[in-house]
């Protein structure tokens, strides 16, 4: 006997008798079935919050009406005049910039903020101020204007060996010293010493801190000690850091509406996005027919809006949810379902991509995976051709190929009851996240002529491209391995360290956390290269993506594919709750 694995997503009540609802109903004929001893495996994955009626019926609001757009366009107007008032003092100045970038509306302003940035970067840097000077470092580096490590050395005491204990009382400037540390490259040891020194002393404050310190301060030093501002994306974090911003003595009313205005602006181009990725997807059929697969359209945009900030990214923010839909899909057929012999016809039918006999081998629902990933590597081929005359085709399918096979590897280490050690584990785990595909279609989107040494470096797995996948890896690791291995899969991260070391899972979270640490210096180390392979906006989005895997994998929680609260009440502010 034989069962469907069936699962019925519920619908919101009103929806019930909508047309959409009946023809989906009538329609859906999974094309997964298995014996109930086949030993198939179940995610035990929540049913998706958001259903395409749900996100097609979403009204955008009137944000995008001429009056707003003619507000914004007068605010960004007085907000630049502030930026360039002579009568302004430089570390005013710089704190505007950072508070433009926290608030999410810092792109307005970049010609004028580097400019700013270039013509001044001399006068923040005061032997007397850590304050100022470790500020003004980090929004050099933020931006990618090479400074040196070497201004903190007048903060060193006699010797050199560590930082004066006297600025123990300065902390607000242990806060930005700290805040600069994480912008450190590789073999930068006044900066890791910089890192010990402020984390050492920023613990102890907030122990003792019930009358020091004010509410303010005390809010953004646990916020920091949590994730420094170098690992956070803008825009996810926006609205949180408004919400902090207009309870402030010192806030700028001027500044605080542009944001707001911009917010709401934003969220009615993002609704418009997502309802185009959810029409797609709706399309592929891929929820319907593999209901064992994590139906996640609305999670898989959000990551978009962190990894692609630049609003006049659309179209790749919708690229990139696609990808971000296919890898889930096809993730999801190797880790649950699919079996052994299933999977090595699967990687075959890749690994062979234009033999229509080796995809006909496939069962029914690997032979709709298989279509649906062909259709749309060729559609972006087909775009990147047309826009920036390249075929990036067999480039693109050798990062999917890529994936395929590291996945099947560990299909492999999992039927065989296998423990990889960490090395032999991360050799493998950096390319099964799924960033390099993700990467490949962005490289070709963001690079204004494509030359075809750069497409090899890129596709060669440049530093770059390894950090950012790494750090998107190990930040997975830590908010889904537990559930995952518990369910039935390979050792992650977490698991591989804990078998090595002999020790608990706390170890082995600082573990994991001190390597995202060291492989960000690679990744900053990239990004301050002036003789960089890869544009800045590519650039941009790869050290993005490791940014977003930490967002959403927050607090050791998956809040991907099991909808963590934090993520969603983020989400949903973001996406679909116009800013009052």
């Amino acid at each position: 006997m034989s069962s469907l694995i069936m699962q019925v997503l519920p619908i919101p009540k009103h929806f019930h008798n909508s047309p959409a609802v009946r023809r989906r109903a009538s329609s859906v004929v999974p094309l997964c079935c298995s014996l109930q001893t086949g030993g198939r495996r179940s995610g035990g994955y929540q049913p998706a919050l958001w259903d395409f009626d749900s996100i097609q019926l979403l009204k955008t609001t009137n944000c995008e009406d001429e009056r707003h757009l003619t507000k914004r366009v007068d605010l960004i107007g007085q907000v630049k005049k502030m930026l360039v008032d002579v009568g302004v003092n430089d570390v005013a100045r710089l704190e505007l910039i950072d508070e433009l970038h926290r608030l999410g509306i810092s792109w307005h302003f970049e010609d004028e903020i580097i400019e700013i940035l270039y013509s001044s970067h001399r006068s923040w840097v005061d032997p007397t101020d850590l304050y100022s000077t470790s500020l003004g470092f980090r929004l050099l580096r933020q931006y990618g204007i090479p400074v040196s490590q070497e201004v903190f050395d007048c903060f060193k005491n006699d010797k050199g060996t560590n930082f004066k204990p006297s600025l123990g009382n300065d902390i607000k400037g242990l806060l930005q010293l700290y805040e600069a540390s994480f912008l450190q490259t590789q073999g930068e040891e006044t900066l890791e010493l910089a890192k010990e020194f402020a984390t050492n002393l920023l613990h102890k404050k907030l122990e003792g801190s019930d009358h020091e310190i004010d509410n303010n301060l005390l809010s953004s030093i646990r916020g920091a000690l949590e994730f420094p501002a170098h690992w956070r994306v803008q825009m996810p974090n926006a609205r949180s850091y408004m919400n902090a911003y207009k309870k402030r003595a010192d806030m700028n009313p001027t500044v605080f509406e542009l944001a707001k205005v911009d917010m709401n602006i934003v969220q009615a181009q993002f609704q418009q996005e997502l309802q185009e990725t959810s029409r797609w997807w709706e399309h592929t059929r891929l929820a319907q027919q593999l209901p064992f697969v994590r139906d996640r359209i609305v999670e898989c945009y959000l990551w978009t809006t962190g990894v692609l900030q630049r609003r006049e990214h659309r179209y790749e923010r919708i690229m990139l949810t696609k990808i971000n839909a296919l890898v889930t899909t096809i993730d999801d057929v190797f880790d649950i379902y699919g079996t052994l012999e299933e999977l090595h016809l699967f990687t075959t039918a890749i690994q062979r991509w234009g033999d229509n006999d080796s995809m006909m081998q496939l069962p029914p629902y690997m032979q709709l995976c298989f279509l649906a990933l062909q259709d749309f590597v060729i559609e972006m081929g087909y775009d990147i051709l047309k826009e920036k005359g390249f075929n990036s085709i067999a480039y693109t399918q050798k990062t999917w190929v890529d994936l395929i096979e590291s996945y099947l590897i560990e299909a492999k280490w999992y039927y065989n009851g296998y423990k990889p050690s960490m090395e032999e584990y991360i050799k493998n785990a950096w390319i099964s996240i799924g960033g390099v595909p993700i990467l490949s279609h962005i490289f070709f989107r963001l690079t204004n002529s494509v030359k075809k040494e750069d497409v090899d470096r890129m596709h060669q797995y440049h530093d770059a491209v390894r950090a950012s996948c790494t750090i998107l890896r190990l930040a997975d690791d830590m908010g889904t391995s537990l559930v995952e291995v518990e369910r039935g899969d390979v050792p992650k991260s977490l698991q591989c360290i804990m078998n090595e070391k002999k020790c608990g899972v706390e170890d082995a979270r600082k573990h994991v956390r001190s390597m995202i640490e060291e492989t960000w210096k690679l990744m900053n180390t990239e990004m301050m290269r002036v003789d960089s392979p890869f544009s800045k906006h590519f650039l941009e989005a790869a050290a993005n993506l490791g940014r977003m895997a930490q967002f959403v994998y927050q607090d050791g929680s998956d809040g991907f594919g099991m909808q963590h609260s934090k993520v969603n009440n983020l989400l949903r502010g973001l996406l679909f709750e116009p800013y009052a």
